[in-house]
């Protein structure tokens, strides 16, 4: 059963897909976990993707999820710098 995780601050969408386009290196966020999946060689296509295993998916969301924490512990830390 997938989670969802909904955005606590709905204003922060946009930032986030932005981030998330990103990390993937392309311009589209929706592209975003196609663009990961082609680099890493995961199988993953727009419809049913029920023969992929868990692995495979955690390759992919963890590329993108642990690049954007990365990403954002950066950009903290840069304004931490900033503010002394």
């Amino acid at each position: 059963m997938a989670r969802r995780r909904r955005i606590l601050v709905s204003e922060a969408r946009q930032g986030l897909d932005d981030l998330k386009a990103k990390i993937a290196g392309t311009k589209n966020p929706d592209e975003a976990k196609f663009e990961v999946a082609k680099e890493m060689g995961v199988p993953l296509k727009k419809d049913y993707n029920g023969e992929l295993t868990s692995k495979q998916n955690g390759k992919i969301g963890g590329k993108l999820g642990g690049g954007m924490v990365k990403e954002l512990i950066k950009m903290a830390q840069e304004n931490l710098g900033k503010k002394h």
